[in-house]
């Protein structure tokens, strides 16, 4: 593919200087982030850079999500000469494609340029969502962050290790990688560590032959054979056995292996995609894992996020669950009320999507013949992960002798909350502002009046 000869390209800046190499970019320069935002939904750009700080938009992370719904295909620069590291990292969590703050920024524009190019042409080849991208359901910025982690990965060799407490869907994650890959065509097999005993669990990943040891009457192949030049997943891998975990780092190291009971080496090309709901380094401290493992096994991590965190994809799942589910009982697709999702969006899930997608099956039996699902039709337990108290705030607010600016400390711990109620709920304002026990209009108001904090900068 070949680069842009000219990338079109919007600098956002209150003074705009100069861009080394200009000469091979077509600029347009606009001096404020309201007009900037005009001329993005009015024409297509190939990058967009925002110098920092803005005097008509000083708050950065607003300002991202307000030009991501402008033109979100397009890559966005942050130039901030004085942004701090925490500063930086937010702005990047948010969506940014790079921040920079020092250095030429034609060569940075040039890959953001390209990079959408390169985005374009892919869904102009495939004009419908990649197959294994439909496997992750839901929306959120969570899983855009995840699909994107896996676009990279999934052509790949590298091992893989997911984590994620029970039920948040880390054998999906796995599959998709799989389904993303140039393996694709050949089988993923999977592995419950934590479902055998030890002396089962080597000969169900290495295999036997007839006689190794009591029962074994014939030869079997074992799970790594049976995923040769395909994909091994490895789930509660955390549960192997100290003297299994040996083993399996050789694998990691040789791709070579016996089988129980044989003195034969056998040789193997496989992927190897791991997953955990336990803290490694933990059991490392422990001593229950080897940490030469574990750095085998950690080339690339894939954290799933629970689904508290990202309650935005309740009703993509919701809708998923029930299609499903229908179609296997046979019965005619049900309907849910709004009054309903937004009930299952507000609980904490505590058993993540699995205990999400039994809840909705459970609602489909009892429900009868009726159509539509009511939220009588779901028995939800009491918020596990309930939100802090307000008066919480007098444990980090000291009063300092010399005084201080009572607005502005105020003003901060509100954008704060309206940002972290944003960020649990994927850019829902409807949402978060039920979080926060506010209407969705005060919220955006509270938003917008907030912005010239200095601390949100």
């Amino acid at each position: 593919m070949s680069a842009i000869l000219t990338p079109k390209v919007l600098w956002i800046a209150d003074q705009a200087g100069d861009i080394a190499d200009s000469v091979r970019l077509s600029l347009t320069v606009i001096n404020s982030a309201m007009d900037g935002l005009r001329a993005l939904r009015q024409q297509d750009f190939d990058a967009v850079m925002v110098s920092m700080p803005l005097g008509d938009w000083p708050c950065a992370a607003s300002l991202i999500e307000e030009l991501q719904r402008a033109q979100a295909s397009t890559p966005i620069v942050i130039h901030a000469p004085e942004a701090r590291p925490t500063e930086s990292a937010r702005w990047l969590a948010l969506g940014a494609f790079h921040v920079l703050t020092h250095g030429d920024a034609t060569s940075l524009l040039y890959l953001a340029a390209n990079t959408k190019r390169a985005q374009t042409a892919a869904s102009e080849l495939s004009p419908g969502r990649e197959t294994w991208r439909r496997m992750l359901i839901g929306e959120s910025r969570p899983m855009e962050q995840i699909a994107q982690r896996i676009r990279l990965v999934a052509p790949r060799r590298s091992t893989v290790l997911i984590t994620g407490e029970t039920g948040t869907g880390k054998e999906v994650v796995a599959r998709s990688i799989h389904a993303a890959s140039n393996r694709a065509h050949l089988p993923i097999v999977s592995v419950n560590c934590s479902a055998l005993p030890e002396t089962l669990l080597e000969a169900e990943l290495f295999g036997h032959v007839k006689g190794a040891f009591t029962g074994a009457t014939n030869h079997r192949a074992g799970r790594f054979e049976q995923a040769n030049r395909g994909t091994i997943f490895l789930d509660e891998i955390g549960d192997m056995p100290l003297s299994l975990q040996a083993k399996l780092l050789r694998v990691l190291q040789e791709r070579e292996f016996q089988r129980l009971g044989s003195s034969e080496t056998v040789h193997v090309d496989v992927r190897v995609i791991a997953a955990t709901h336990t803290d490694l380094a933990e059991l490392i401290r422990q001593g229950k894992f080897r940490d030469d493992l574990y750095y085998r096994l950690n080339v690339v991590e894939i954290a799933i996020p629970p689904l508290r965190e990202r309650c935005s994809d309740v009703p993509a799942l919701v809708q998923h669950f029930i299609n499903r589910i229908c179609r296997e009982e046979g019965v005619p697709p049900k309907q849910i009320s709004s009054e309903t999702l937004d009930r299952l969006a507000r609980h904490d899930w505590p058993g993540n999507v699995r205990q999400l997608e039994n809840a909705v099956e459970k609602a489909i039996v009892l429900s009868g013949e009726r159509p539509c699902l009511h939220p009588g039709d779901f028995t939800l337990p009491p918020r596990q992960h309930p939100m802090p108290a307000a008066t919480g705030a007098q444990a980090f607010i000291a009063l300092p002798d010399h005084g201080l600016d009572f607005e502005r400390t105020v003003g901060s711990i509100e954008l704060n909350l309206l940002e972290q109620a944003l960020k649990k709920t994927g850019g829902n304002k409807k949402l978060a502002a039920e979080m926060l026990g506010l209407k969705r209009t005060t919220l955006s108001a509270k938003l917008k009046s907030l912005v010239a904090v200095g601390s949100a900068g």
